[in-house]
């Protein structure tokens, strides 16, 4: 069974208001047990993120930054935002008149720098549409947006669901890796699909018998006996699903993961599901139920295959450091003042964080899927790796 350590001594107490949070999403969690038996890790996932009003990503909970849980590229460093914004505007030259539609826009920064080099580009879009579905998240992106960039405010629309067509540019990023994964272990006796339960009071895991879709994907893999790992269905579904409202553009997709033999490697035994919770980060989601993020890492292989087999280009893959740096990196620091040896030291350490290989720039990967773009993009002619996948 995966590794589920129970001592809290070195994570931060959570406070009353959290533990009565906790409480809630798990009852809500261990009646569904009770009414159906042992549910499948995807539907804790689920829940524990996203059920309504309660689960981490729906409730009120600080998420991002120093007082939250973790940090991601776009809340730190503005160059992310605007190195992307030049893959923006030569979709946007290739399509004519297009939209922007982030997925799960986090506190709002990225919006906030894209809107900014777009605009300095002279290449805004007409909208730039925003999908996420925490309230909270909602407000803080609108207070976000009013404080950095109150003239472009007017541009930005908040969606409750995937429109019915779009034109441009979809992002996600680090959006992937929320969505609910499905856990195996390879037992003595074959394939087993993990389970959440509750035991002696708590929640637990157990092995049932492996639904056809999880055989399918990893039988012929000829994992070792114990090999304990993840399958992102919910992310190549929702790849499916955003395929099909793309009438023409890109979806960028920004985040930590492998190609499938990287994914799946002997070396990767134990999988690769991890919780964070202020800072910390460690492997049992079982504990502080809705009060921490769970991720898993992203097959990029099947992010690929669900993209191509509806119908979409697999227009580049590579590292997050390529695509930065072939996105025009260099340019952006060549602007800058360099007089200034504060804001200049800032940029440096922004550059290190974002594209050195023991930092970001080795683990997270960047994949780009579209429909009607003809001209290769410049930010995957550094480095190509779609042979890899």
């Amino acid at each position: 069974m995966p590794p589920s350590p129970r001592g809290l001594a070195k994570l931060p107490p959570p406070s009353e208001e959290e533990t009565t949070v906790s409480t809630q999403v798990t009852a809500l969690i261990e009646e569904e047990i009770r009414r159906h038996g042992p549910v499948a890790f995807g539907r804790f996932m689920e829940l524990a993120l996203y059920a309504p009003g309660l689960g981490y990503y729906t409730a009120g909970k600080e998420k991002f930054g120093a007082r939250g849980d973790f940090i991601t590229a776009p809340e730190t460093f503005p160059l992310f935002g605007r190195c992307i914004a030049h893959t923006a505007a030569e979709i946007f030259a290739q399509l004519g008149d297009a939209e922007i539609l982030e997925v799960g826009a986090g506190s709002g920064r990225l919006a906030v720098e894209l809107l900014r080099e777009l605009a300095r580009l002279d290449a805004l879009p007409r909208t730039y549409y925003i999908l996420d579905l925490s309230p909270h998240l909602r407000v803080r992106q609108t207070e976000t947006l009013k404080e950095h960039a109150p003239e472009l405010c007017g541009r930005v629309r908040w969606l409750d669901r995937l429109p019915a067509s779009f034109r441009g540019l979809v992002i996600g990023n680090e959006l992937l890796d929320a969505m609910p994964v499905e856990r195996f272990r390879m037992a003595a006796n074959g394939l087993e699909q993990l389970r959440v339960t509750r035991r002696d009071g708590r929640l637990t895991w157990i092995g049932t018998a492996a639904e056809p879709a999880l055989v399918e994907r990893i039988a012929p893999l000829g994992l070792a006996p114990g090999y304990i790992s993840e399958v992102g269905f919910a992310a190549e579904a929702w790849i499916r699903s955003a395929a099909d409202i793309l009438e023409s553009g890109v979806l960028l997709l920004i985040d930590y993961g492998f190609p499938r033999a990287e994914f799946y490697h002997p070396d990767r035994a134990g999988g690769t599901l991890m919780c964070h919770y202020r800072h910390r980060a460690h492997g049992d989601p079982l504990i502080l139920v809705g009060l921490q993020d769970i991720t898993a890492h992203i097959d990029f292989t099947a992010i690929a295959e669900a993209g191509t087999e509806t119908g979409l280009d697999l227009l580049g893959y590579t590292s997050q450091a390529a695509f930065l740096i072939g996105n025009g990196l260099d340019r952006l620091v060549t602007d800058a003042d360099l007089s200034d040896v504060r804001a200049h030291l800032a940029l440096t350490d922004q550059i290190k964080k974002l594209t050195l290989p023991h930092e970001m720039g080795e683990l997270y990967k960047v994949m780009a899927l579209g429909r009607g773009i003809s001209k290769p993009l410049s930010a995957f002619l550094l480095q190509d790796r779609r042979s890899r996948l």
